[in-house]
């Protein structure tokens, strides 16, 4: 069955994809206005099952099934114009434990994803740093993204999570409307991501979160540090497993401070935050005698800890709250200089919601840049003079990204959203050619 749909062509899945969009779309203009159909009415494209999902949710079980496709097409940039899909399937489901046995403040959560494809970057060769599509990577596996057991405390002020989690479960959160990489989920992930586990790896975790006031917050947690978990092939075979792999080297700590207020009545999400990772890191230009790598060769240096600091800002700018409206996202993130290769990256933009009067059509647009660290350069470029042959690709700067899209729903429970990406100087190195993309990501909610 697996891989039946990995055959698929591209081609013909984008056209039905279009052409089922457009179908439902004529019925809703044409028919739905006085007497709307579930699948044109409902969040979901199968309803509410006949009232069973309801009745379920109202006795504490409810479910969250969902699937996600994003293709994109070289234009320019790397050694050959080629098209590549990805998808990810989602299965979830949360159960009230107050409702179903009276167990006062606790929901057990339970989420598996399946992802399959390819990533354009690497195929065609691309050089770049943050991924082309975002949902591309982890093992294009089964993975036991989320199995969790959440506590609430004193009037739900205090709430304890532990289990299997992703970081940006909770810490960091961010949207993942865009496409690239660059503009999607936690951001510390996209410059550390071999120790900061976004989507949908999950590791054991806990996470404390205090809502200090009505608007405000502040939260702590522990993540698991083992290097398995970010080991595809490891994820290949293990990634459905609620198992405890030996190897951990250490714990992940970060700490974050929240404030949503409503600023001339619109919504808005402020975060800041830090982390330390007490696991060891390698230097990326010294060895253990403090002679450069790439020359006098050894084991690199061994720093006790990994660090950063984030700031995620969101704010609705016009329109109504909530709804109709443009809302501007600023997000900074920077890491260590000693031991990431990727060591910062800002990302800025707009999104525009209720485009045309249609409610659930939006349109976005960003801008953004992921730094390759100078200090690595440094080891690549005395590599490059003394190994004559073998010269390597000096990344040295801003891999500079731009995407825009529009997202169309002809029903609520499926998202069709054409997009374009530029990125200049993949991977942050002058050497490699600016690429332009041509992206389709797509969404139901079944």
């Amino acid at each position: 069955m697996r891989n039946q749909f990995k055959k698929r062509p591209l081609a013909g899945l984008v056209l039905a994809c279009l052409a089922f969009g457009a179908t439902t779309a004529h019925a809703q203009d044409d028919s739905m206005r006085s007497d709307p159909s579930p699948m044109a009415s409902s969040k979901y494209l199968f309803g509410d099952w006949g009232g069973e999902r309801t009745r379920l949710e109202d006795k504490g079980i409810s479910f969250d099934f969902g699937y996600g496709f994003e293709a994109a097409h070289n234009y320019s940039g790397g050694d050959r114009n080629i098209t590549r899909y990805t998808d990810q399937w989602k299965f979830g489901s949360a159960f009230d434990l107050q409702k179903l046995w009276g167990w006062t403040g606790a929901t057990f959560k339970i989420v598996i994803t399946d992802r399959n494809g390819r990533n354009i970057g690497a195929d065609a060769n691309i050089g770049n740093n943050q991924l082309i599509q975002e949902v591309y990577g982890r093992g294009q596996t089964w993975h036991l993204t989320v199995f969790s057991l959440e506590q609430k405390f004193f009037n739900d002020r205090l709430t304890w999570k532990l289990g299997r989690l992703p970081v940006g479960e909770d810490i960091n959160q961010f949207s993942c409307d865009f496409q690239n990489l660059t503009f999607c989920g936690a951001q510390p992930g996209n410059i550390v991501g071999d120790y900061w586990v976004n989507w949908p790896t999950s590791q054991w975790a806990t996470v404390l979160k205090l809502d200090t006031t009505k608007n405000t917050f502040v939260q702590i947690a522990a993540y698991q540090m083992n290097p398995k978990y970010v080991d595809d092939s490891y994820q290949r075979h293990n990634g459905l497993k609620p198992n405890f792999p030996s190897g951990t080297t250490g714990a992940l700590i970060p700490l974050e401070f929240g404030w949503k207020p409503m600023v001339n009545g619109l919504p808005g999400s402020y975060r800041a935050g830090v982390w330390y990772n007490t696991s060891k890191g390698d230097d990326l230009y010294l060895n253990e005698d403090r002679q450069p790598l790439a020359v006098a060769g050894g084991d690199p240096l061994q720093h006790d800890s990994r660090k950063g600091a984030w700031i995620t800002f969101q704010q609705q700018v016009t329109g109504e709250a909530g709804g109709k409206g443009a809302t501007v996202f600023l997000n900074v993130t920077s890491a260590d200089h000693a031991t990431s290769a990727t060591n910062n990256q800002i990302a800025l933009g707009v999104e525009y919601k209720g485009i045309f009067d249609r409610p659930n059509d939006f349109v976005g647009a960003a801008l953004g840049g992921s730094h390759a660290n100078g200090y690595a350069a440094k080891n690549q470029r005395l590599f490059n003079a003394t190994h004559p042959g073998q010269e390597g690709i000096i990344n040295d700067g801003y891999e500079k990204v731009a995407e825009v899209f529009y997202s169309w729903s002809p029903i609520p429970s499926i998202a069709i959203r054409p997009n374009l990406q530029y990125i200049k100087d993949p991977g942050g190195s002058k050497q490699n050619d600016d690429a332009f993309v041509l992206g389709l990501k797509t969404s139901v909610a079944f």
